[in-house]
């Protein structure tokens, strides 16, 4: 499988850098069409073709229930918010769901203060959690994947990093609630998403803001790109909106992604069986850490990440007990 992303690295091409504020977006460019036939889990929920529920009545804060009755597979992203039922919550690695299957998937929470139904069912906000919180949630998976052999992460550090989300945009809600968040920047994280659009063979972009690299998202398809291109931008401008304001020489940026790409071609990768379908990949350099998930010998989705100081410490550090698990916002 490692020869599957490597292959897909040595055809991804950077584009010409898109600016808007201080979020820099470098198109990722490539001729690549991975062919295999899932829907997006926007498609899915709008068809009702699929239902994300509570492991049970009482339910469980790090596991969800998702029947699919799609003919297709159904892609689930890395960080996507689910709203409803006693809490939202996001994604903790990107999914393939089956074709007319039912299982459960790891998720977090990212709203503590609420514990009661609000229907049954969860809907997509076509939503994805903010880069940096993000980025702290794959280093902390990774860190349970070696140490424990599950995909959970550390819920107590992506409280923290909501929590500090909503205190910096002065969002703060009775829950603690990461859609709030979004909600009360809206209109500055749509100007973002309309100054930015994806170009012609791009299947996957990497982000900067302030000079720093971000994040990259790449995928087997352009078409897969664009259906989820919104979201990725204002998840990456969320952040930005508190980043560093600096002006780059043209091509700097575009420079960073190659050599960033470059490293991860390097990297070791680790390999085991994915939640749903097909293989995850994980790697990690003095720099990056990042995933893949690889599905009949193709790559669906990569995902990128700094590793630096911050990420390092949570990544090694406590995981909550699961008493400590459903803790109220104070």
């Amino acid at each position: 499988m490692k020869q599957i992303v490597l292959s897909y690295l040595d055809g991804l091409r950077a584009g010409e850098a898109q600016r808007h504020e201080n979020l820099v977006m470098v198109p990722l460019l490539s001729d690549v069409d991975d062919g295999l036939g899932y829907i997006t889990l926007a498609e899915a929920l709008a068809a009702g073709q699929i239902e994300i529920r509570e492991v049970s009545e009482a339910g469980s804060v790090p596991e969800l229930r998702v029947v699919n009755r799609a003919e297709n597979p159904v892609l689930i992203l890395d960080g996507e918010e689910l709203v409803g039922a006693k809490q939202n919550r996001v994604v903790n690695t990107t999914i393939l769901v089956p074709a007319r299957s039912e299982i459960v998937i790891p998720v977090s929470c990212v709203e503590q203060g609420r514990w009661s139904y609000s229907g049954k069912l969860f809907r997509t906000t076509s939503r994805v959690l903010n880069s940096q919180a993000r980025s702290i949630k794959a280093h902390t998976v990774y860190a349970c994947l070696l140490s424990q052999g599950t995909f959970r992460a550390d819920q107590g550090a992506i409280w923290a990093g909501v929590e500090r989300l909503a205190e910096m945009h002065d969002a703060v809600s009775p829950s603690m609630d990461l859609d709030f968040v979004y909600q009360k920047k809206a209109p500055a994280l749509e100007d973002y998403a309309s100054r930015l659009a994806p170009c012609a063979r791009q299947v996957g972009a990497a982000f900067l803001a302030g000079g720093r690299f971000m994040g990259v998202d790449a995928f087997g398809r352009e078409g897969t790109l664009r259906k989820v291109f919104k979201g990725l931008v204002e998840s990456y401008a969320l952040d930005a909106l508190s980043a560093e304001k600096t002006e780059e020489p043209p091509g700097a940026a575009e420079e960073k992604v190659k050599a960033l790409l470059e490293e991860a071609k390097a990297a070791p990768f680790e390999e085991r069986p994915s939640v749903g379908l097909g293989t995850d990949l994980r790697l990690q350099t003095g720099n990056l850490t990042g995933f893949a998930l690889g599905h009949e010998g193709k790559l669906v989705h990569l995902v990128l990440f700094p590793r630096d100081e911050s990420s390092k410490s949570f990544a090694s550090g406590f995981f909550l007990r699961p008493s400590l698990r459903r803790r109220r916002y104070r």
